[in-house]
């Protein structure tokens, strides 16, 4: 690969978009320096096109945040990755056969607790994830809330013994950092990881609606194919996500962030290589293993890369990085359905492929 070129409309990712999807942003960094490109519009109403620096809201790719905090809290001789749910929330995961005196954080981490994912509650599911959602989205959820929906369901399986993708675990996880340190888990994450790398276009939003900018607007169909209705979705209170899913970044961040952690600047690598530890996550991801809120993901031409995806009200994001930090890529569609992740990953990793 040749000196990189910043590309604005660049066709090589824009064949990925597929049907419906407005718009996307993205950044890949290597050897040969940083490129960045857009393809698509930020904004169906104007036809504004996406901005290189636009932010969005990266989804799951908090958990990668959230992970990296508790495993520097492990570092420091604050907590161990076995110590059990019950020995810093006593009490608070009980009930309906689930229990949080059989559950660790390292199995929090890798989505092995068993604990079922709140946004599978019907009610929830109702309110959150169809066009109800038009109706309730200034509302704030707390924790409270949300964890009672999970244990309102039987475990889906005894802790350890299979995977299952579910945001409880970061619901939980998020609580565990503030009973360790006595701090929001969003003032940790600033201080430890945001205003340590000088991420300055990264934020957690808590309960705000708005977008900062610059960005573009963000679309849903709720689940439906292209021919549904699109709603703009850009501004929505993230609480339901929390500690899930409520960061806001950008693509440059998100790669500072993913070439940091793997190049060893933020954990110790006692650490890191317990964040690389996975199981298998093929039943859900296939090619896919999950480590500590990192995934592996082997690709076509038999590269690996490390990162995470993120899929949020009107926005999909991906970032992955080799496991030495030195080539990394991170973008984002402005719809929550539609394109191909994978697409462009296999592009910027398996040029030619």
């Amino acid at each position: 690969m040749g000196p990189r070129e910043d590309g604005v409309h660049d066709d090589s990712y824009g064949t990925h978009l597929g049907g419906g999807v407005p718009g996307v942003t993205a950044q890949a960094r290597d050897e040969h320096g940083v490129w960045n490109g857009t393809s698509g519009v930020g904004d169906l109403a104007t036809g504004r096109p996406r901005g290189t620096d636009d932010r969005y809201r990266i989804g799951s790719v908090t958990k990668t945040f959230v992970a990296t905090v508790l495993l520097q809290l492990e570092a420091e001789g604050r907590l161990d990755l076995d110590d059990t749910v019950d020995t810093w929330l006593p009490g608070a995961v009980r009930g309906n056969g689930n229990d949080g005196r059989r559950v660790t954080v390292r199995q929090l981490l890798n989505h092995t607790s068993g604990l079922h994912e709140y946004l599978a509650d019907p009610e929830l599911t109702r309110k959150i994830l169809t066009e109800d959602f038009l109706d309730h989205r200034s509302d704030t959820w707390t924790r409270e809330q949300l964890l009672a929906a999970a244990l309102r369901h039987r475990p889906d399986f005894a802790p350890g013994t299979d995977w299952h993708y579910s945001n409880t675990n970061y619901l939980l996880a998020g609580m565990i950092i503030e009973k360790v340190t006595g701090r929001p888990y969003g003032e940790e994450i600033r201080r430890r990881i945001v205003d340590r790398l000088g991420l300055r276009s990264t934020s957690l939003p808590g309960t705000d609606t708005a977008m900062p900018r610059p960005s573009s607007r963000a679309y849903t169909r709720f689940g439906g194919d292209a021919g549904a209705k699109t709603h703009d979705i850009t501004e929505f209170n993230p609480s339901w996500a929390g500690a899930a899913g409520e960061i806001i970044s950008t693509s440059a961040d998100l790669n500072r962030f993913f070439t940091a952690l793997l190049g060893g600047e933020l954990l110790p690598p006692a650490q890191l290589a317990a964040m690389k530890t996975t199981v298998s996550a093929e039943k859900e991801f296939p090619g896919d293993r999950y480590g500590l809120g990192l995934i592996e993901k082997k690709l076509s031409c038999g590269a690996v890369v490390w990162g995470h995806d993120g899929g949020l009200h009107g926005s999909q994001t991906q970032a992955v990085t080799t496991a030495d930090g030195r080539h990394a890529l991170a973008f984002n569609f402005s719809i929550d359905r539609g394109g191909s992740l994978n697409g462009v990953v296999e592009a910027e990793f398996c040029p030619g492929g």
